[in-house]
């Protein structure tokens, strides 16, 4: 290939069928990437589980790399955020990202101007950046609530789609802002918001793009994102929109003595507004060890969803539009320009001093791991999909490998998002096989992973009530004390298959901060907790989450 030639995921004239058919083989992948080792032993994609009778008993699922990813970034695109693409690209590629998603703020400059300047930026990007996967999204206004990041895979109609989207659906160019439980656009304007899903799924359906996936952005930031809402967007279309942030970005607001003495990690520093859904409690609007309360409450609102028995992906990211302490600041408009008549803001500009923001670059702070096994766009969007995640913050850990299988059967067994089924009273062995950071993070600490929790709900079907956040047989059943272990090593944990079909998932901490979860302490003796305000150094209270494993009981 010579240097005016563009790579196939870079040529707009390259057909779909061409472009990323099965991802990268094995042996392309080592050749072109070398970012994988031996250990990418590559089974065949995994097929979705059908229904539970005519499945067989046990699973095999297929050996998996986890690819680091950030699916909510920021640049010159986007009226509030400061940075070139080339800036975000590079800064990713230093903290070890794989894949990452420009998810720019809709706006009226962006959809006329700044989608389709933006994509010829994608795709410089991606001809310059041939070890990443740089997708095209877009930051969705959801109608009645907050933000969703939306991304198609490469193609020639990813930028038409998103901008079709955009006029059509969002919530802030169509004024349907509106979300209160006594609002009376509330109702459509939550219609719209499920009207718009199912629009994308047919986009998807019919070919008209190859994929394209929806996850909530910052979920509890403001109380708007009630739980039938969730509910209502996944029921929409379940393999579109997939999950939301588990931990939102802006992580680095509350350093001490930054930017101020109300200053809550991931900036959820809100009270409830006439938009805000009622039934969340105060302690909803901040979070828990960094965590969004949804996600961090042990027995709470994701986990009355996958109580369910239906997977929700968590995911984290840098939400970056800002560094904490860098130096760059915006550049100057030119007379008459403005975001609407140009769709970009000017580029920044380098100072000697640090400016205002609360981000952390991508991959610096905040990592989500996806499993796959392949190299390649549509491989990390379906790695997404079937919940191979998970996540981790402060680079706690360097690898997380997570099985679960009957002891009975000598495959594989089955990993995360995955489904294991099982006759009542089998035993069944949880594997978890942890590799413990091995080099100081960016920050210039060691981390150490002090504690692994395995976390149980049990599953009752759809709720009655889709507006309740509580999985009352949710709870902490196993706490793994791994303080001062090195290298890889691997924890089996002894399960039985009950009455009931349940799931299980994973969490834990370098151990400095936890107490008694929201829930109390019967259900979580050590969960996450709020920080004080204005003191919440993220580097020295970091976490790890996974997706969860399902577990049918025959019967049950």
């Amino acid at each position: 290939m010579n240097d005016q030639q563009l790579p196939a995921w870079a040529d707009p004239s390259v057909s779909r069928a061409e472009l990323d058919p099965q991802g990268l083989s094995r042996r392309g992948l080592l050749r072109r990437t070398g970012l994988f080792g031996a250990a990418f032993a590559l089974g065949s994609a995994a097929v979705p589980a059908a229904a539970a009778s005519s499945r067989p008993f046990g699973g095999d699922d297929p050996r998996l790399a986890y690819l680091v990813g950030d699916h909510h970034v920021h640049s010159v695109y986007s009226h509030d955020a400061k940075y070139t693409f080339d800036q975000v690209v590079k800064a990713g590629a230093e903290y070890g990202v794989d894949w990452l998603v420009f998810n720019e703020h809709s706006n009226f400059g962006h959809a006329e101007f700044g989608a389709k300047l933006e994509h010829q930026e994608i795709l410089k990007a991606r001809a310059a950046n041939p070890r990443q996967l740089i997708f095209q999204g877009l930051e969705w206004y959801i109608p009645g609530a907050e933000h969703c990041t939306v991304f198609a895979a490469p193609g020639p109609h990813e930028v038409d789609l998103l901008t079709k989207f955009e006029l059509a659906y969002d919530g802030k160019l169509l004024g349907y802002a509106a979300g209160g439980p006594t609002h009376p656009d509330t109702p459509r304007n939550e219609a719209h918001a499920v009207k718009a899903i199912k629009w994308l799924a047919e986009q998807r359906r019919t070919g008209y793009v190859d994929d394209v996936l929806v996850l909530a952005n910052h979920p509890l930031r403001l109380g708007i994102d009630s739980p039938h809402e969730m509910r209502n967007w996944r029921d929409a279309a379940p393999e579109i929109m997939i999950g939301v942030e588990g931990a939102p970005g802006a992580q680095g607001g509350a350093i001490p003595g930054w930017r101020g003495p109300t200053s809550i990690r991931g900036e959820y520093e809100n009270k409830p507004s006439e938009n805000s859904w009622p039934g969340y409690p105060a302690d909803a609007y901040v979070t828990y060890g960094g965590f969004d309360w949804m996600t961090a409450t042990v027995g709470g609102l994701w986990d009355a969803m996958l109580a369910e028995g239906r997977l929700f992906t968590i995911t984290t990211n840098s939400d970056v539009h800002r560094v904490v302490f860098d130096t760059w600041k915006n550049g100057d408009w030119l007379p008459g320009q403005n975001f609407d008549n140009t769709g970009r803001l000017p580029d920044p500009v380098n100072t000697t001093e640090p400016q205002p923001g609360g981000d952390f670059w991508p991959g610096q702070f905040s990592r989500t791991h996806v499993g796959v096994t392949r190299y390649g766009y549509r491989s990390v969007m379906a790695g997404l999909r079937a919940g191979r995640v998970w996540l981790d913050h402060g680079h706690l850990l360097d690898g997380l490998e997570v099985r679960l299988r009957r002891d009975c059967d000598h495959g594989r067994g089955v990993t995360l998002g995955g489904r294991l089924r099982v006759r009542k009273g089998e035993r069944l062995t949880l594997t978890v096989t942890v590799t413990s950071a091995s080099r100081p993070n960016p920050q210039g600490i060691l981390p150490e992973l002090a504690h692994v929790d395995v976390i149980r709900g049990a599953v009752r079907g759809p709720a009655a009530d889709r507006d309740t956040w509580r999985a009352p047989a949710t709870r902490v059943v196993t706490t793994k004390d791994v303080s001062g272990r090195k290298g890889t090593y691997t924890l089996r944990i002894p399960l039985t298959a009950g009455d009931e079909s349940f799931y299980v998932r994973l969490r834990g901490s370098d151990g400095n901060r936890h107490g008694a979860g929201y829930l109390g302490a019967s259900v979580d003796p050590h969960g996450p907790l709020p920080h004080e305000p204005g003191n919440g150094d993220p580097w020295a209270d970091t976490w790890f989450y996974s997706n969860p494993i399902f577990v049918d009981v025959k019967g049950a």
